[in-house]
């Protein structure tokens, strides 16, 4: 059976940015690099919203531990 695969019409801001990069060639070090400075980029970002969203929603030590008795179940699309 075949899959669909939605393609996009329009690139990112993102995606430009990278393509622009797309004449150099960068060593495996160099490309494992620029890896790292992404992912610790998105990770920071990441941990900043949760942080905020902590902080505007009061969460503490309290709600992790009723969240570990919380059942939460989707309903069935049968």
């Amino acid at each position: 059976m075949a899959t669909t695969q939605t393609i996009p019409t329009r690139l990112s801001n993102l995606q430009i940015e990278l393509l622009k990069l797309y004449p150099y060639s960068v060593s495996e070090k160099e490309l494992g690099d620029i890896r790292k400075i992404l992912s610790d980029y998105f990770a920071k970002k990441i941990d900043s919203e949760m942080d905020e969203l902590w902080e505007k929603n009061d969460w503490g030590d309290q709600t992790i531990e009723s969240w570990k008795s919380e059942h939460i179940r989707s309903k069935s699309s049968k």
